[in-house]
């Protein structure tokens, strides 16, 4: 069956405030049209020849001496100025070559870095182009323009559900015909909307986003991005929003939207830190044990190696060790291989991508991961080098000196860069699939 699908727009800040990256990190959304696209459809891993051989989690034991001597001295700085080595670990390695091990295998305050265990999770529970689909549907009949009945959401925790969405749908409400609902606007399941996890909530934002005529300033913000021949939709609906745990037996679908792939809402995720997906995203796996368990042994690592309370990474009690970091990213690119993809699918590429990262002076072709709290600054992934090639590393910093610690990890950074070779392009072992560029959300009409 035919399926309507959506182009994604440039990015805004129309929503930044209900996105919320660790402490000092701002986050944006994106912004999409209603514009027809061929439909994303979930497919079988491509198997093909000669790939790259991903590398085992280095030994603890034996690191390159010259490298650990100058972690050392890394952390002796550290030390000189107050701040508890105990606090602090490293994990470094090329190839299946530990390079670094400063209590990496300690688990210590991850802030953000809990995202990534949250990544790891929920590809092994859902695969990379899972969708989450949310019904719309209705309890009466289409007359003249009016519904006569409920209007009836059935959600099923798509995290990325925003005003566009809202828009998207009220205008394929309308071309059916619809512009007034005479009984209430019904929520059943699980349904986000900007971020919010209350269907109360939610449900109130889309009886908004349905009808122009009540959008807030952020709709009508939202609205501005969007190609300049998007019909503002007018579903004015009579009744209230009501949470119902079931839908009604007499509903009828009219609608199903399609989040985007899971892959794609990862990259935001992780792109912006935004925590509100990550919980949402979490939840839809089992929850913060369910991740670390699942992280764990994805990874190959002691379950003591992963300890989350949330799949966000806001509470200095979700501990992770820099080994089990690394170990998790390693994973990531050993699950994504057969679908010709990468870690650079999921996390930030350094001078590529918008995000959090903006505002670091780290070096280019970097794909990372970083976490924030007050007393924690975090920084995980990897990066090319000519001589070590794909080194991955995972720096935590635990101290009352956030931006203490963001220096000296981006001068830590450039340093091994510079003794190591700069690239001038990224290896394919961590280039994004650009087959993945236009997989977006969407919607499909059923009546």
């Amino acid at each position: 069956m035919p399926k309507t699908f959506r182009l994604t727009a440039a990015l805004s800040i129309a929503l930044a405030t209900l996105l919320a990256g660790c402490s000092f990190q701002s986050n944006s959304p994106r912004s999409s049209t209603n514009k027809a696209e061929s439909a994303t459809e979930s497919g079988n891993p491509v198997a093909l020849a000669k790939k790259p051989a991903i590398p085992s989690l280095a030994s603890p034991d034996n690191p390159d001496p010259a490298i650990q001597q100058q972690i050392e001295q890394y952390f002796n700085g550290f030390a000189a100025k107050g701040f508890a080595k105990q606090s602090q670990g490293m994990w470094i390695q090329a190839g299946n070559t530990l390079l670094a091990n400063h209590q990496g295998t300690v688990p210590l305050p991850a802030a953000s870095l809990t995202k990534v265990a949250t990544s790891l999770a929920a590809l092994q529970t859902f695969g990379p182009d899972r969708q989450f689909i949310t019904q719309i549907g209705a309890t009466g009949p289409i007359q003249n323009g009016v519904l006569k009945g409920d209007l009836v959401i059935q959600g099923e925790e798509d995290p990325f559900f925003v005003w566009e969405e809202a828009i998207a749908i009220g205008n394929h409400l309308n071309d059916m015909g619809i512009k007034q609902v005479t009984g209430n606007l019904i929520i059943t399941g699980k349904f986000y909307m900007n971020f919010e996890s209350s269907p109360l909530k939610s449900g109130n934002l889309l009886k908004q986003g349905l009808n122009a005529q009540s959008w807030p300033p952020a709709a009508q913000t939202q609205y501005k991005t969007l190609p300049p021949d998007t019909a503002k939709p007018q579903v004015a609906i009579a009744g209230s929003v009501q949470v119902k745990p079931s839908p009604p037996s007499n509903v009828k679908p009219l609608i199903q939207h399609y989040s985007f792939p899971l892959a794609e809402l990862l990259k935001k995720m992780n792109q912006y830190s935004n925590n509100k997906m990550a919980e949402m995203i979490a939840s839809s796996v089992g929850g913060a044990k369910v991740v670390a368990f699942k992280a764990a042994q994805a990874a190959g690592v002691s379950q003591s190696e992963i300890i989350l309370v949330n799949g966000s990474g806001l509470s200095p009690l979700n501990r992770i060790s820099p080994r089990a970091v690394c170990a998790m990213f390693l994973a990531l690119e050993r699950y994504l291989q057969p679908y010709n993809m990468t870690i650079g699918d999921l996390f930030a590429i350094v001078g590529q991508d918008e995000g959090i990262l903006n505002q670091r002076k780290l070096p280019p072709f970097l794909v990372v991961k970083s976490g924030s709290l007050n007393t924690v600054s975090a920084l995980a992934g990897a990066f090319p080098t000519q001589q070590q090639g794909i080194v991955w590393f995972a720096t935590m910093n635990g101290g009352n000196n956030l931006e203490g610690f963001r220096a000296q990890q981006e001068a830590l950074l450039q340093n091994f860069v510079n003794q190591w070779g700069t690239v001038q392009s990224l290896p394919d072992e961590l280039k994004p699939n650009p087959e993945r560029i236009g997989k977006t959300s969407g919607n499909k009409m059923l009546n």
